[in-house]
């Protein structure tokens, strides 16, 4: 007898299909076998069900910008335990940067993380390859053998490709393989040494400046270089309120830009700064006020495609240094969905199907994988979320090997209770231990 796993009683939200109702969910064989309302005689032959009274049934979330760290810094984080991280957060799919140590610049590279996802048997592993040779910036990486390998695109995530001949020809590459380009839109000319945005608060606080422009900039210059190629082209983590402006235009355009969002850029400014506090050194930095209403905006005109959290884990040792020296990042992928609920659910910035579009449904569209469904016959990546359950944050719970998170005790909602792989139950709240 086939395994079969039934869902009732939630509220399923499903936007690529226009659902929005209390309806049962029945898997078998690792597979959407039915969304409506299941038979009793059906009910009593399955072999588990769960009962998902009050809580939210969705397609599995999907991250797609991660960075777990291996090869090369696994005392940060691994591929193993970065995805034991990402079900417990509800993501039944994530996408890792490749800025490791060395780079994933060949195919076995990307083989290797494929290899490691597999066997950590969490979530679904994918990976981005570097656009240039060691992230550089100078000569395209073996692009078409990485996408033979199964990299869903490229980026030299950490780091924007300076030169616009390279980036044109990285384009043009991209184009040809059928795969998406993303860019991490920071032209060094406007701060290259900076550690925070650039104006009042880092004049008063002494530390170099990155502005505004330097993001803007380079997404400027990008769109320019896709007008006529057959690309599919994605800003990472826009942080100002020029950037989503000028994605606004471009989409006016009916370009084929997309864009995403952190958690960290809808609810904190340069002003969190204030104590030198390396938790919130982020690249691209925390920006203004203005910035972060902007980017609500975007969000709430569907200018924003995705929502990502760049998810970034360093060891205590290196954020306990000076301002100057800590690396970026923030480690936030386990509270990342109970953030956006604060940043745009309670703010009535989208309600639940539009947040769910944009952690699952845009994604797997911007990335060309088939996920962020429950149609019927799809793989059954399924989230059970507790809309309403209030908990305090505490890194010292994470699944995630490293703690740099400057959101230790806020006071959340909104907490992830099942997290179901190819149909496999991969993560249940009841069953952590605290």
């Amino acid at each position: 007898m086939e395994d079969q796993l039934l869902i009732k009683n939630g509220r399923v939200v499903d936007p690529a299909n226009n659902v929005d109702e209390v309806l049962d969910v029945l898997i078998v064989a690792g597979r959407v076998a039915e969304v409506g309302h299941v038979s009793p005689a059906v009910q009593k032959s399955v072999s588990r069900t769960i009962d998902a009274r009050d809580k939210l049934v969705t397609p599995g979330l999907i991250d797609m910008h991660v960075h777990f760290r291996e090869p090369g810094d696994e005392e940060e984080e691994t591929i193993a335990s970065g995805s034991a991280a990402a079900v417990a957060a509800g993501f039944t799919s994530v996408v890792c940067m490749p800025n490791t140590n060395p780079a994933i610049q060949y195919e076995t590279d990307v083989e290797f993380v494929h290899r490691k996802g597999r066997q950590a048997r969490k979530t679904h592993v994918y990976v981005m390859g570097s656009i240039t040779k060691d992230r550089k910036g100078e000569e395209l990486a073996e692009m078409g053998m990485m996408a033979e390998a199964g990299a869903l695109g490229f980026t030299d995530d950490g780091r924007g490709v300076q030169d616009p001949a390279v980036m044109r020809q990285a384009i043009k590459y991209a184009a040809m393989f059928d795969t998406v380009v993303g860019q991490h839109c920071q032209d060094n000319s406007y701060g290259r040494d900076g550690v925070m945005n650039s104006g009042y608060s880092s004049t008063i606080l002494g530390l170099p400046g990155m502005d505004v422009l330097g993001e803007e900039a380079m997404l400027w210059r990008d769109i320019q270089l896709i007008k006529g190629a057959n690309v599919r082209y994605h800003a990472q983590h826009l942080s100002t309120a020029g950037a989503v402006d000028l994605v606004r235009q471009a989409k006016a355009q009916s370009l084929p830009v997309t864009c995403e969002v952190t958690p960290h850029h809808l609810l904190l400014t340069d002003e969190a700064v204030s104590e030198y506090d390396t938790n919130y050194k982020v690249c691209p930095p925390l920006r203004k006020q203005r910035d972060v209403d902007a980017l609500r905006q975007a969000i709430s005109e569907g200018v924003v495609d995705a929502l990502a959290s760049d998810h970034a884990p360093h060891l205590q040792s290196e954020k306990e240094l000076e301002f100057l020296a800590a690396p970026f990042g923030i480690a936030s992928l386990e509270c990342a969905l109970s953030l956006y609920i604060k940043a745009l659910i309670d703010t009535d910035v989208v309600d639940w199907p539009g947040l769910i579009r944009m952690m699952a449904v845009n994604p797997a569209n911007i990335l060309g994988i088939d996920k962020g469904t429950l149609s019927r016959g799809k793989q059954a990546d399924v989230t059970i979320i507790d809309p309403n359950e209030e908990y305090t944050i505490d890194v010292n719970t994470f699944q995630s090997k490293s703690r740099n998170c400057p959101y230790q005790g806020w006071r959340v909602r909104g907490r992830v209770e099942q997290t179901i792989v190819g149909g496999e139950v991969r993560f249940e709240r009841s069953k952590v231990s605290v």
